[in-house]
């Protein structure tokens, strides 16, 4: 019996499971993987996991800058608007009593 040939996708997709959704190492056995191939895949997959995982989170800062631009915009406008329905208030009590 010859030594099976596994994709790369299914290489990644297995180191993936394992690191990422924490699944045992033992469930090699039950995919028919050595405990020592997966440990080479996942020391092998896991460069590659963490470039692409910095990439997300560039995109995510961005966002997440912008969001911040816009609540603090939205902010100021309602601080503004609060002190001058204040004073608004404040000149019809002035002039009532």
């Amino acid at each position: 019996m010859g030594k099976p040939n596994f994709s790369k996708e299914f290489k990644s997709d297995t180191a993936h499971q394992i690191t990422v959704r924490g699944y045992p190492a033992r469930e090699a056995d039950r995919l028919g993987v050595s405990t020592y191939s997966l440990y080479k895949w996942m020391k092998q997959y896991a460069k590659g996991a963490s470039e692409a995982s910095s990439v997300d989170h560039e995109d995510e800062n961005r966002r997440f800058k912008r969001e911040l631009a816009w609540m603090t915009v939205e902010r100021y406008i309602l601080k503004e608007a609060a002190a001058y329905f204040a004073k608004d208030q404040h000149n019809q009590t002035v002039l009532t009593h």
